[in-house]
């Protein structure tokens, strides 16, 4: 029998033997020692390592669509055909088995081509003759979907149509007529009574406090009509002058027994009018054709509007029956 030798270094299949270890000194690696260099057999460590995408044969050119269908190989970067792309690539659409290329624009098994850029199969619609050429692969992803988001198509505010001009035409006309009639009172204009003819006309018509009546009556119209026309407060003016029309509509339904909708000097038609046209704007809101147009009751009324409706109604009632009571309704039906 032979001894093994107890150098781990010695190359196999070698002829020379290894030199056996002194007596006494322990069994070395070439790790042990840093600055050795360890022979590696075929390896060839003067060749500089590539580290840019150009020298590694990353640098690909998109092929045009052009290109694409047409079944020219892109350039690559040294002028040849990328690989990748092309009957001949190698890689991706490379060359197997009977000379096929299994990927992009190659052939498989002598057949048609199976990917992008072959040639047999030509689509009409996809003739590039007078147009640019536009990068096949350069697509976008679609953006991800929001958490929560189901999918429904959502209306935009914008699309309202004419809905905001008709509320401005309705803001004008109401807030218009409800400044004529505050001018008549404030000042005389339009062959108004003027204040001490407003405060003479609620103290001849039975309403005490003629004073705080008249100055209740002259800011709400006034104030409220202004506002209106503007659309700044809206739920606010609309509730203000609502308010001093619901007293007025009582006033002078009161003057006469009966129902008196259109029946003279006391007819309440007019003020039914206004009426409805003032909680109109409370509950659809002044749209956005306005000062309020970016407040939540100017598009999307809902509970604040309801309430201003509701309290300008107590508001009326409650103040006729402070500065004038009786029951307006005197021979109408069951409130006779």
């Amino acid at each position: 029998m032979t001894d093994k030798p107890n150098d781990p270094t010695a190359a196999a299949g070698s002829g020379e033997p290894a030199s056996a270890p002194r007596s006494g000194e322990p069994v070395r690696s070439p790790f042990d020692s840093p600055t050795e260099q360890i022979s590696t057999p075929g390896a060839d460590f003067t060749k500089e390592i590539p580290r840019t995408d150009e020298e590694l044969g990353l640098d690909l050119d998109v092929p045009t669509r052009a290109e694409v269908q047409g079944g020219g190989p892109a350039q690559g970067p040294g002028g040849g055909a990328a690989p990748g792309f092309g009957a001949a690539a190698q890689g991706v659409g490379g060359a197997q088995d009977v000379g096929g290329a299994q990927g992009i624009g190659g052939v498989q098994d002598g057949g048609a081509a199976q990917g992008i850029g072959s040639d047999a199969t030509t689509d009409p619609a996809l003739d590039t003759e007078g147009i640019s050429p536009s990068y096949a692969f350069a697509s976008i992803p679609p953006a991800p979907t929001a958490p929560g988001d189901t999918g429904r198509l959502r209306r935009r505010d914008d699309r309202r149509g004419t809905l905001d001009l008709g509320l401005l035409l309705l803001r004008l006309v109401v807030g218009g007529t409800f400044i004529y009639h505050g001018l008549q009172k404030l000042t005389g204009w339009f062959h108004g009574p003027g204040l001490e003819g407003t405060r003479d006309m609620l103290e001849n018509g039975g309403w005490s406090q003629a004073d705080i009546g008249a100055a209740f009556l002259i800011v709400s119209e006034l104030g409220g009509g202004i506002l209106i026309v503007l659309g700044l407060a809206t739920p606010l003016a609309a509730g203000a002058v609502l308010a001093t029309i619901i007293s007025a509509w009582f006033w002078k339904q009161g003057m006469v027994p009966g129902f008196q909708y259109k029946a003279g000097d006391s007819a309440v038609e007019l003020e039914s009018i206004l009426a409805g046209a003032a909680a109109a704007i409370i509950l659809t809101g002044p749209g956005r054709l306005s000062l309020d147009r970016n407040r939540g009751w100017a598009t999307r009324p809902f509970l604040g509007s309801l309430a201003a409706l509701v309290a300008a109604v107590a508001a009326a009632i409650g103040t006729w029956l402070w500065l004038h009571g009786g029951n307006p309704l005197t021979g109408v039906g069951p409130f006779n």
